[in-house]
């Protein structure tokens, strides 16, 4: 039986009827490939994906790859159309491969092809959003795993991706021309002709430069979708002539032979030494990337040494009270159109509003601030998981909402260049089982009151629905709902709050920022809130605190009662006392 589910695997050839799965027009397409039986499709570190390469990072250990037979051209032995691909077989135990960082030696099995219409691009992985006309899968096998243990191990198959681009030069392609003349002959699902030209893997490659290449941990692309698969994607396209490459889709009749990609759930794509990644330089908040948060000072331009950094605990024993910390004045903030679109920044997820719609005033400000965006900061999908970048006595919260806006008399430019150009209003977020507030922390003569109303949770769903869509890092989709900033904050108190002079979070961390943050909880489902980092695909995005330097932080002044409030207070002390 075991041999039988690598034989599945290695020749894509199923064991259930092929209309069991498919890619369009079937009753299992590729959204419910996780419903078919001991399917792994729905797992955490599925492929194809996006390579993303702002987010790549070098590997000193990819080094190059040894091919063995790869020139052989005795090796292909057999083409075959099996209703999902065309697939060619390579003799048993012929063709090897190892080095290129991989943990062992690898026998080639087969390779196949994906491609979409004789006019679309239709490769399985893209590349920074980008798709490839096809994609070649050259399937191996490790050859010290024993065959019934093969898909059980992450790293027992290792797949050499190659996207194929499109080229007018037709003599680029002459192993391609030989290849694509056996597709007349496959037209009929599980038919088989054996190759007769003298082809070898290292001509249909051709000036490919093997020595540059992306490499991360996923699965195979068709059902069971068994996580499996040590990815090699070369970073170099074949070249093959466009009218060669039509003749898949035409000669099989099938098109559109890819998965969707993807997320990358925290998983972490690294590159050869030899492989050019964008200028620039990279920050992150783990440690795959050349500037962690300690190594954000060291940035270009940065001022993330500074004495006036954010994120902060918020120690309530030390916190002043300012009387000018009055009540926030909250334009369009009910608007449920002021929602623009949603993207995936690569470092949160944020929600674009429209321009000049929402604005702040109040609340101590000293002038009008234009509403820009706003996004989350969050830990872990664990049901115990925190994230938010500022603490109350230490505590930490699941997730953090920040509402960035600029003062309407300034430029963006200049806003940041400026100590009050931007306002942040910070709220804390958790599940409703959870300690409701900061109020806990809080002593009773500086918080308002201890709790409000939960958020309306319909909006939360109608907004993590929009996190499926936004997978691929720098993806942005049009929020087309209509559901309001009010809507997600619900009830909780917005008078009761603390300010402090800080800075953005993220690089270039200028000093420009007046912050507020609130001390009530929006409340959210603990199963809502892990869908940012589980469709986002990274964890932790949240800066360490900093040290307050030699900063106040300020608190609005506590509550008074009104007269008769109080008068029918202490009525109803009195009868309870008398009863």
């Amino acid at each position: 039986m075991y041999f039988l589910r690598l034989m599945l695997w290695l020749t894509l050839v199923a064991l259930v009827k092929s209309n069991d799965w498919c890619y369009t027009d079937c009753n299992h397409t590729p959204e419910l490939w996780v419903d078919l039986e001991g399917s792994h499709c729905g797992e955490d570190h599925q492929s194809p994906i996006d390579i993303v390469t702002s987010i790549v990072t070098t590997d000193p250990n990819l080094n190059n790859f040894t091919f063995v037979n790869f020139s052989s051209r005795q090796t292909i032995k057999s083409i075959t159309y099996n209703g999902h691909s065309v697939q060619c077989d390579i003799e048993e135990n012929e063709a090897e491969v190892w080095g290129g960082g991989l943990s062992g030696q690898y026998s080639v099995k087969q390779f196949h092809f994906h491609w979409g219409t004789e006019t679309l691009p239709g490769s399985e992985h893209t590349f920074n959003d980008h798709r490839y006309p096809m994609e070649m899968h050259i399937v191996t096998a490790k050859t010290d795993v024993p065959e019934s243990e093969i898909l059980d191990k992450e790293d027992g198959l290792a797949v050499l991706g190659f996207f194929i681009t499109a080229t007018e030069d037709i003599n680029m392609s002459e192993p391609w021309l030989m290849l694509t003349s056996y597709l007349a002959n496959i037209t009929d699902v599980n038919s088989k002709v054996e190759l007769n030209h003298n082809i070898s893997i290292g001509d249909l490659i051709g000036q490919v430069d093997l020595s540059k290449f992306y490499r991360y941990m996923g699965s195979l692309t068709t059902p069971d979708c068994n996580q499996a698969v040590v990815w090699t994607l070369f970073h170099e396209p074949i070249q093959v002539h466009k009218g060669l490459l039509q003749r898949f889709p035409k000669e099989t009749k099938l098109s559109n032979n890819y998965r969707p990609v993807q997320p990358l759930n925290g998983r972490h794509i690294t590159a050869s030494p030899a492989t050019p990644l964008p200028p620039g330089h990279m920050w992150c908040y783990d440690d795959q990337c050349d500037f962690t948060p300690s190594l954000w000072s060291e940035l270009p331009h940065s001022h993330c040494s500074g004495e006036n950094q954010s994120p902060i605990d918020i120690d309530t024993q030390s916190v002043l009270e300012d009387e000018h910390l009055s009540s926030f004045k909250f334009t369009n903030f009910d608007n449920k159109r002021a929602i623009k679109s949603i993207t995936n920044k690569g470092h949160t997820v944020e929600c674009i509003l429209e321009h000049d719609l929402v604005e702040v005033s109040g609340g101590g400000l000293e002038h009008v601030y234009s509403t820009l965006q706003f996004h989350f900061h969050w830990g872990t999908e664990s049901t115990n998981s925190v994230g938010s970048e500022h603490t109350v006595d230490s505590k930490r919260y699941p997730m953090e909402l920040h509402i960035v806006n600029k003062r309407k008399d300034l430029t963006l430019d200049e806003a940041v260049q400026t100590p009050d150009g931007l306002a942040v209003l910070g709220f804390f977020i958790e599940p409703p089982q959870s300690t409701k507030s900061a109020y806990d922390s809080v002593p009773a003569e500086t918080a308002a009151h201890t709790s409000s109303p939960a958020s309306k949770m319909d909006a939360w769903k109608t907004l993590t629905l929009y996190l499926s869509a936004i997978r691929n890092i720098s993806s942005e989709v049009e929020f087309t709902d209509e559901i309001s900033i009010d809507d997600l904050l619900g009830n909780v108190n917005r008078e009761s709050y603390f300010r402090y002079s800080g800075s953005l979070t993220t690089p270039m961390c200028n000093e420009a920022v007046v912050w507020t943050v609130f001390k009530e909880s929006v409340t959210v489902d603990h199963h809502l809130m892990k869908m940012f980092p589980k469709n986002a695909g990274y964890h932790n995005v949240f800066r360490p605190r900093q040290s307050l330097h030699s900063r106040e932080v300020y608190t609005t002044a506590a509550a008074t009662v009104p007269g008769p409030t109080l008068f029918y207070l202490l009525l109803s002390c009195i009868g309870a006392l008398i009863s």
